[in-house]
This record gives structure tokens, sequence and C-alpha cells, in this order.
């Protein structure tokens, strides 16, 4: 069994995982909690969303976020920009690092972002040439890799036509999502083979939901198929308002627990996340569903 020898840990629970919370967190809580993670040793911690702020309230002062989470040598905080707009605005708080998103479902994309697939490159197009331009590193979701909760199961030769795209609009690096949690470890090797035809592995993330305990296995596979980049949310925070059933991300504590103990460095502490989970946990409202989390409160 061929396994990397490190993974790089993608935290996205300050923006995916907060984002599709009821209760809007504030900035003070939001920062406090990206300053926990990335004292873990996350090397990415995506940090905020430049949208709306009346259609997504929860990431309202991502700028302000990122402004005082502040840069720090070895770290990586990415933030989200949907269109032209929110890359100006992210562009002017200083950040070199944004994400853009489509999917690989017509009928998901137009009920996320109320645009066609084709459509959403259109916007792309107004600003990432320019962002790569200045220098600023580029990562692009993909969303619905492996199903859609709209038009059931997606095509892998979906999947590699949008991310094949998303590399000539000029995209550093592309997450593959299993944004409804249907995917299983044979789906998983065989988009992810497909994918490796167009797009170079080191260039390829995985970002699992654990809506039907899968995620871990999904991993593994991924794993095996030569991917070292992993996306994952502190706690199990997340899920997606456009997606029906949809539960949380993969949670960060479950996916360090299973590479420790393989032997597979991530250089971060999961101690530390688990701190930085449960202080924020009483900000919510609720318990959070990482099963690690919860095996470690007994």
């Amino acid at each position: 069994m061929s396994l990397p020898a490190r993974v790089t840990v993608v935290e996205v629970g300050p923006r995916d995982g907060l984002q599709n919370e009821a209760v809007a967190v504030s900035v003070e809580d939001r920062v406090a909690f990206c300053d926990a993670l990335l004292d873990a040793g996350l090397p990415v911690v995506e940090v905020g969303s430049f949208v709306s702020p009346r259609w997504v309230p929860q990431m309202a002062g991502s700028g302000e976020v990122f402004r005082r989470v502040g840069k720090r040598a070895g770290r990586r905080t990415p933030v989200l920009v949907p269109n032209r707009k929110g890359y100006e605005a992210a562009r002017d708080a200083g950040c070199r690092e944004i994400a853009i998103f489509t999917a690989a479902s017509e009928t998901f994309n137009r009920k996320n972002i109320n645009a066609s697939i084709d459509e959403s490159f259109a916007r792309f197009a107004e600003f990432v040439p320019e962002a790569k331009q200045a220098g600023i590193w580029v990562r692009g979701y993909v969303s619905t890799c492996f199903g859609c909760p709209y038009e059931g199961k997606v095509a892998p030769e979906r999947v590699v036509t949008v991310a094949a795209r998303l590399l000539d609009v000029g995209c550093d690096e592309i997450s593959i999502g299993d944004t409804i949690g249907v995917a299983v470890p044979t789906q998983v090797s065989d988009v992810i083979g497909r994918l490796q035809v167009a797009v170079q592995a080191q260039q390829l993330a995985v970002h699992f939901h654990d809506t039907r305990g899968t995620a871990l296995a999904n991993v593994l596979a991924a794993l095996q198929a030569g991917i070292a980049i992993v996306d994952s949310s502190a706690g199990g925070l997340g899920g997606c308002p456009y997606a029906p059933g949809a539960s949380g991300n993969l949670a960060t504590e479950d996916l360090l627990y299973m590479l420790d103990g393989m032997g597979i460095s991530s250089g971060v502490d999961l101690a530390k996340v688990v701190a930085a989970s449960r202080a924020l946990q009483p900000k919510l409202g609720h318990g959070l569903p990482s099963r690690y989390l919860q095996a470690a409160g007994h």
C-alpha cells in the first residue's frame, strides 16, 4: 500500500463550517478560532469569504478577520471569492491567496450561485487572469463531484472537464468535493485516477462530507491514489445550504487521529485542534459532530 509520508491539511472550518451555522459568530470569536487553529500548526486555514453579507451573513466582516489574523511565516490564510467584486475586496484587504468555486452538476451550480457552469467561468475570466498577473495564488473548488442532490450520479468525465477548465483559467490547486457525502472509496479511486490524466496529483485536493460516514474511507482511497492535500473542518463544522441533507464536513480531529495512527506526518497538534473546537462550541449553542472530539470528552 503506497501512501504519502506527509499530508497537507487544509482547514476550512472558519469559512465552509461557520457559513452554514444558524448563529453568526462574531468577528472577535472568528479571529480567536483562526488564531487557535494556526497555533495548532495547521498550514492552511481558510479564514473567510468575500461574499455579500446579505446572502451569507455568517461571513460578514471577513476582511476584518483576515486583517486581524495577519500573516504568519509558514502559514497560509486563503479566502473565498465569488466574483470580481469579491476579488477586489479581498485584494484591497491584502489577501494573496483566493479560492473560486463551481460545480460538476449544472443544476447544483444554478441553485448555489444562480449561474450555469459556463457563466461561472465567464465570471472567473473577469478577475482570475488579473489575480494571477498580480502574483495571487488561486484554488478552485469543484462541488458535486460524486453526486448531486438534484441530478443524482455525476459522470466522472464531467468532473475532469471542469477541473481542466479551472487549470486553464489559472488555478494552482483544485479541490474535488463530495458535497452531499455520497461517495464510496471505489468511486474516489476512479475519479482521482481519471483526473490525473488532466491534472497533476500534487495540484489535487479532496474535500469530503461525512453525511453517510464514508469520509475517512474516502480519504484513504485518495491517499492511495497519490493525493496528499485533504480539506477538513474543525469539530466537523459545516454542510451546504443548497444541498439538502448534506451534513458536516470531515472533522479535522478525526482526520488527524487517522493520519497520526498511520504514521503520516501533518505537522498539526491534535490536542490543540480539540481545544480550538471546544472553545468555539459554546458560541454555537450545540455540540460538534467530530467523533474524536466526542470520544476525547470521556
